[in-house]
């Protein structure tokens, strides 16, 4: 917060979203000036969520990098410190939302909007402690600012992690009673409140800290999301293109194409950008999307998927065709013409020789060799290709997809659930929360000999691949180096151990941050001193 005010200034902030020649104190208290402060603290989440995937997945059991490297303290944690690339993209991007939030919870008592005030206030609550339980998760105990700031903070005091925490469910159970209790539209409504407090909860069950009531509470605010609700799409159609205002989700980030006309190709959601490779070359630039071979699944996510699973077909692209895109415009498959085949682990010698007979000319891509353990990642269509966030009309050469960034989704709050009841000490109650989630990608339910952590974070690696929980999952779970080490062939133990025998779990304070700080006694996290 300090760093960026003093080198941004608030009045970037407050001007930002100004389309008269008043000055933003008079604008804001218009109800136009109103509400485009509020769309700006919704825009904020696209800095957030739709950039660089790096906080959110690097370094983890699932995803290596590709041709094109991640940063590598963060990929690796062997050379991770304050000063690293990417470690200071979230410190940046959520202060800007709770600066955002804090104006418009400031302007919410002095504007002559009228009627609605009350639930835009606690859709800005909702963000700002959206944006504090990224940063308490990531960086532990950050300096905490709930009062709007009109100059530059040279001088913060750190809260501690429980301080933080404690506010968030605050800030929380206040802006419950004052968002919509309708469906959802793209605001922030009650289940979107409840299901952030699910996480909240469940996460600081975990801490030492933690209330002995932390996980039942979780289980109960996401069963109150759930509320009966199947999960009624396949999940073919959980990710069609066209379908992201589905019945399922619960919290999404929007885009449109008039939201990213002025910078096409750097202002769209990335998310498909980093999740495949780029399917095809120079030929048809204009005709595909650009992917960066940057962050791949591996070949722990590839095994972690059995015959049957149908999430394995909605996740990856298995099947490539000579005219990609029109796998999204037609229903029957069988029309097109196969390029690429990518083997799945399950297929035997006569599966693979009875689909090359089917498919004479086919491009056929072994299992084993399709993953940054074992393939030619500098290739094109060399490796697997994640399609769930694919979109037919984005353009090549840049982020330029208006698909929504699904944040949170009904699948993942059974799986939150699951975690909830078992480390509440209901493995019962939590095992048919799994299972609804197994059931409706096709496979067997789970026996509760075999229900635990790892399970579940095994379950939840199936069904949110690429979704931007992972490092967290690791984290919260108590995981991170255990599973990161077995499972990344890039990374051991000793690529966590930090200063005076601390782990690197926590990220570090952003180096820029310390320096500007005035108060020298702001602390370090342990394992980076």
């Amino acid at each position: 917060m300090i760093f960026l005010l003093a080198a941004t200034g608030c009045a970037e902030f407050l001007e930002e979203d100004n389309k008269s020649n008043v000055i933003a104190e008079d604008f804001y208290e218009t109800a136009e000036g109103y509400e485009a402060l509020i769309n700006a603290n919704y825009s904020a989440l696209r800095d957030i969520y739709g950039d660089d995937p790096w906080m959110f997945v690097c370094g983890t059991d699932l995803y290596q990098e590709g041709r094109d490297r991640p940063p590598q303290g963060l990929s690796k944690y062997f050379e991770l410190n304050s000063s690293s690339s990417g470690v200071d993209f979230l410190y940046v991007n959520c202060y800007k939302a709770i600066q955002l939030a804090n104006s418009a919870i400031h302007y919410a008592d002095i504007t002559e909007q009228t009627g609605v005030t009350t639930q835009y206030l606690g859709e800005a609550r909702f963000l700002r402690a959206n944006a504090y339980f990224l940063l308490v998760q990531s960086y532990g105990g950050v300096g905490m600012i709930t009062e709007y700031v009109d100059e530059p903070i040279l001088q913060f005091d750190r809260s501690s992690a429980e301080e933080v925490y404690t506010f968030i469910i605050s800030e929380l159970e206040g802006a419950m009673g004052q968002v919509s209790s309708g469906s959802y539209d793209g605001h922030v409504n009650q289940r979107a409140v409840e299901n952030l407090l699910a996480k909240v909860h469940l996460t600081r069950g975990y801490e030492d800290f933690g209330t002995a009531d932390d996980f039942s509470k979780a289980a109960a605010y996401a069963d109150n999301v759930i509320n009966g609700q199947d999960l009624n799409l396949t999940s073919e159609e959980l990710w069609l293109p066209d379908n992201d205002m589905n019945e399922e989700v619960i919290f999404s980030v929007q885009w449109s194409a008039g939201s990213i006309s002025a910078d096409p190709t750097g202002i769209g959601n990335k998310q498909q950008s980093y999740f495949g490779p780029y399917m095809g070359g120079s030929e048809v630039a204009g005709d595909a999307p650009y992917k960066s071979y940057t962050t791949l699944p591996n070949r722990f996510a590839l095994d972690l998927y059995e015959e049957g699973d149908e999430r394995w077909y909605s996740t990856f692209m298995t099947e490539v065709f000579v005219r990609y895109y029109d796998y999204f415009d037609v229903d029957d498959h069988s029309s097109l013409m196969v390029e690429d085949f990518y083997e799945p682990r399950w297929f035997t010698a006569q599966d693979s020789i009875d689909y090359v007979n089917a498919h004479p000319g086919v491009e056929y891509h072994s299992y084993g060799t399709t993953d940054p353990n074992g393939g030619a990642i500098s290739l094109d269509r060399a490796t697997m290709i994640v399609k769930k966030f694919d979109d037919p009309n984005s353009l090549f050469g840049g982020a330029t997809s208006t698909r929504d960034f699904i944040v949170s989704r009904l699948g993942e709050t059974y799986l939150v659930a699951a975690e909830a009841y078992l480390q509440a000490g209901d493995p019962s109650t939590g095992l048919d929360r799994l299972n609804v989630v197994r059931e409706r990608a096709g496979v067997a339910d789970a026996a509760l000999g075999e229900f635990n952590i790892d399970y579940i974070l095994d379950e939840r690696a199936r069904e949110l691949l690429g979704e931007y929980h992972r490092w967290f999952d690791l984290k919260r779970t108590g995981k991170l180096v255990e599973r990161a080490s077995a499972h990344n062939s890039w990374i051991t133990p000793s690529n966590f151990e930090g200063t005076n025998g601390n782990l690197k779990i926590l990220r570090p304070i952003p180096q820029n941050a310390i320096d500007l700080n005035q108060n020298k006694d702001f602390p370090q996290n342990p394992a980076y001193e």
